[in-house]
């Protein structure tokens, strides 16, 4: 690393989001967003066409697409992103036939770029792509470049409303039945560079045991490199750590599966974590 890099400032608002992580870990505020986002505009139902029903959808998304994966290609070429190893291919290869529902440790905008560029080639032998269900702010917020990524990259958006929820959850299904690999990132919001495993919702795992598909857990590790991103702090080195499939039990009720895989993802993700950091898996969080 050079002196120059050494010495870059780190950008004060970050430096903010760090301390913020800080504290809401020690509240347990494990789902908590800590960016600094706009207000999210609401999603309403003919706001968005989640199976691509629509001509002009499937060309957007076709184009998008392919624009997305230059975008990617060129970061990993300029090493914004860099991924250093990849474990566990196998484990994808078992379970790639049928639908699937993939979770992530969820810290940073790149990181489902990541999972994109390792499992896309496999996917694209099956002539499919990549879901990922997406906040709801992302989809309706996001001018640019990136607004066209959240909008028509395969995108499933949450909404606050009801009726966009039941759409939803119908194309959930439906994309699972046909076979389609959905990203859902189970701990929620997005903490920066925040590398242990946090407490995990229960939606990923409703998702996978209503439509009877497994569970995929990728835990992502990373370690400082040598080069220095715009805001002043090492761009991290990602190995992806793709773990065994988790399946549902038939002898058990929808809400048994789903607390029991939640758990057993969260236990492989812990493994990981103390396995290639070779510390025990410990939180400031305060008791109440």
């Amino acid at each position: 690393m050079t002196e120059e890099s050494n010495n870059k400032e780190k950008n004060p608002q970050r430096l903010k989001i760090i301390e913020r992580i800080n504290e809401y870990e020690k509240k347990g505020l494990w789902s908590t967003d800590v960016e600094d986002d706009p207000p999210t505009i609401p999603l309403m139902p003919d706001m968005v066409d989640y199976l691509n029903k629509k001509l002009i959808n499937k060309i957007l998304t076709k184009f998008v697409n392919k624009k997305a994966v230059k975008f990617i290609d060129n970061l990993v070429k300029n090493k914004q992103l860099i991924i250093k190893e990849v474990k566990g291919i196998e484990n994808f290869e078992k379970v790639s036939e049928g639908g699937l529902i993939i979770t992530c440790n969820h810290f940073n905008p790149f990181d489902n770029f990541a999972i994109h560029h390792v499992l896309l080639p496999y996917l694209h032998k099956q002539k499919r792509d990549l879901y990922k269900v997406i906040r709801e702010g992302n989809y309706t917020n996001f001018p640019g470049l990136f607004g066209l990524f959240f909008r028509h990259c395969n995108t499933l958006p949450l909404s606050s409303s009801f009726a966009t929820m039941k759409l939803f959850m119908d194309a959930i299904k439906t994309l699972l039945a046909r076979g389609e690999k959905i990203l859902v990132y189970a701990e929620q919001a997005m903490w920066w560079n925040y590398r242990k495993p946090r407490p995990l919702t229960s939606g990923a795992f409703k998702f996978a045991v209503e439509s009877d598909v497994p569970v995929l857990p990728i835990f992502i590790t990373m370690e400082d490199s040598d080069l220095i991103d715009n805001d002043g702090f090492p761009i991290q080195e990602y190995t992806i750590n793709i773990l065994p499939a988790i399946f549902k039990d038939p002898a058990k009720s929808n809400k048994e599966n789903i607390e029991e895989m939640k758990k057993k993802n969260y236990e492989c993700w812990k493994k990981v974590y103390e396995d290639f950091y070779k510390i025990p898996l410990t939180y400031a969080t305060e008791s109440n």
